[in-house]
C-alpha cells in the first residue's frame, strides 16, 4: 500500500494515484458521450420505440446481474490491474465497431444490442476491480479523499461528456461521436500501465499452504459478507432501489426530451450536461459534509431531504420549463454521489483486503443487477401508460428508495463506525 504524509495533499503528489486519476477522468468523459450518442443512435439513426429503447438500456446493464458474483473471484485470480487494462482494451475495440458499421451503411439493432451487451460484460470487470484496487495505492484515511476526487471527474465528465457528445452528434452524427468513447479507453489502458506500485498477491486461506478455493466458494464469501454486514447491506438496498427507478428515468429521458419536448441533441446534451453540476458538488463537498454532518446522517439526510427536488423531472415542459429536468438530475447526482463516497469508502477501509474485489463483486450485484430489470419494466410500462407517466413512477420510486437508509442503524449514528480490516482471515465473512 501507498506511504507517505496522510491527508489531502499527498494524493497530489501520488503519481500512481493521478496516473489512474487522470487515465480515469478521459475515460469517464468518453463514455458519457456513449450514454448520450447510444440512444440517440436508436431513437434518431434507428428509430427506436419506448420499447425498444427499455431493452437498449436493458442490454447496456445486464451484465451485472449475470456475471458480477463470479467477476470478483475473476479479478482476484487474474489480478485487478491486469483485467481492467483488458478490459480497456476489449471496450475499444467493441465501442469502435459501432462508427465503422455506421459509416458503412450496416448499422442493425442486433449489432447494438450486441455492443450493449459486450461491453457491459467488460465494464462489470472493470468496476469490480477498480474499487478493490485503489486501497492497494492508497492509505486507509486516504480512501474518503481518494473516492472523492474520482467520484467528482465522474461528475465532471457528467457535465462535460453530453455536451461534448451532443457538440460531436450535430458535427459528425450519433454514431460517430461514439469513436471519442473507443479512444479513450486507450488513455485509461495507459495510465494504468504506467502505475510503478506492484500489487499484492492474492492471499492465501485456511484452504491450506498455496491452495486456492474454489470459485462457488470464493462467491459465497463475498456474498456471505455482504449479507451479514448490517451498513454495508442497508446501502446496497438503497442503490439497488434507487438505481431500479433511476435507470428508467436515464433510458427513457432522451426520448422525453426528443419526443415530447422536441429538443435537439444539442440541447438534450446540455441538460444532462446541466444535471451533472450535482455530481461535481457533491463529489467535492462530501468529506467536508461527512466531517461537519457525520458520514452516518450525511447518507439517510441526502437521499430523503437533498434528494426531492427530482420529482421535477416529469414537470418539464415547453420553453424554460425544461430547466426543471436539470434541477430534477442535479439533486439526484448531488444527493447520490454524497452518500456513494461515504458508503464506498467505509466499504474499503473495513472489508479484510483478501475480500474486497469479492465484496465489491456482491455489490455490484445487489446494486446494479437491478438495472437491466428496471430498464425493461421502464420500457414497458413507457409503451402501456406513456414516457411522461413512467417518469412520475420512476422518480417517486427513486426518492422513496432513500427509506432504505432512513429506517436503518444509520439514523441513530453521527459517524459510520470504520475499524481495521480483519487480519488476514475469512473468519469474518462465515
Amino acid at each position: 500500500m501507498a506511504t507517505g504524509v496522510i491527508g489531502r495533499p499527498a494524493l497530489w503528489r501520488q503519481r500512481d494515484f493521478l496516473l489512474l486519476w487522470g487515465g480515469q477522468t478521459v475515460s469517464e468523459i468518453g463514455s458519457q458521450v456513449t450514454v448520450l450518442a447510444m440512444p440517440l443512435v436508436a431513437v434518431i439513426v434507428l428509430r427506436a420505440s419506448a420499447l425498444q429503447v427499455g431493452l437498449l438500456s436493458a442490454a447496456q446493464t445486464a451484465a451485472y446481474l449475470l456475471v458480477s458474483l463470479p467477476a470478483g473471484a475473476v479479478v482476484e485470480r487474474l489480478g485487478k490491474r491486469r483485467v481492467m487494462v483488458r478490459c480497456d482494451l476489449g471496450r475499444l475495440v467493441v465501442i469502435g465497431s459501432v462508427p465503422l458499421a455506421a459509416a458503412a451503411g450496416a448499422l442493425t439493432f442486433v449489432q447494438l444490442y450486441a455492443v450493449a451487451a459486450l461491453s457491459s460484460v467488460l465494464s462489470v470487470f472493470f468496476s469490480v476491480a477498480y474499487p478493490a484496487y485503489l486501497p492497494t495505492l492508497l492509505e486507509r484515511e486516504q480512501l474518503m479523499d481518494g473516492n472523492g476526487k474520482l467520484g467528482t471527474s465522474q461528475s465532471v465528465a457528467q457535465v462535460g461528456g453530453p455536451g461534448l457528445g451532443a457538440a460531436l452528434v450535430g458535427l459528425f452524427g450519433a454514431a460517430a461521436a461514439m469513436a471519442a468513447d473507443a479512444v479513450s479507453f486507450l488513455a485509461s489502458a495507459g495510465g494504468l500501465l504506467a502505475i510503478r506500485a506492484t500489487e499484492p498477491p492474492a492471499a492465501k486461506t485456511a484452504a491450506g499452504p498455496g491452495a486456492r478455493p474454489g470459485l462457488q466458494a470464493q462467491i459465497r464469501d463475498g456474498l456471505s459478507y455482504v449479507l451479514r454486514e448490517p451498513i454495508l447491506l442497508r446501502g446496497m438496498l438503497w442503490s439497488g432501489s434507487a438505481n431500479f427507478f433511476v435507470v428508467m428515468v436515464e433510458s427513457l429521458g432522451p426520448l422525453f426530451l426528443v419526443r415530447d419536448l422536441h429538443l435537439t441533441a444539442g440541447y438534450v446534451g446540455l441538460l444532462l450536461g446541466l444535471g451533472g453540476i450535482g455530481g461535481v458538488a457533491g463529489g467535492l463537498t462530501a468529506g467536508r459534509l461527512a466531517r461537519r454532518v457525520g458520514s452516518a446522517r450525511v447518507c439517510w439526510l441526502s437521499m430523503t431531504v437533498f434528494s426531492l427536488p427530482g420529482l421535477l423531472i416529469p414537470a418539464a415542459g415547453p420553453d424554460v420549463r425544461v430547466l426543471l429536468f436539470a434541477i430534477g438530475w442535479i439533486s439526484w447526482t448531488f444527493s447520490a454521489t454524497v452518500c456513494a463516497v461515504a458508503l464506498l469508502s467505509y466499504r474499503q477501509a473495513t472489508c479484510p483486503p483478501e475480500l474486497l474485489a469479492r465484496v465489491s463483486a456482491s455489490s455490484r450485484w445487489i446494486t446494479w443487477g437491478t438495472l437491466p430489470l428496471g430498464g425493461v419494466v421502464g420500457g414497458a410500462l413507457g409503451t402501456a401508460l406513456g414516457v411522461r407517466p413512467t417518469l412520475w413512477i420512476a422518480v417517486i420510486g427513486g426518492c422513496a428508495s432513500g427509506l432504505w437508509l432512513f429506517f436503518s442503524p444509520l439514523r441513530g449514528m453521527r459517524d459510520i463506525p470504520v475499524a481495521a480490516p480483519a487480519a488476514g482471515s475469512l473468519a469474518a465473512a462465515s
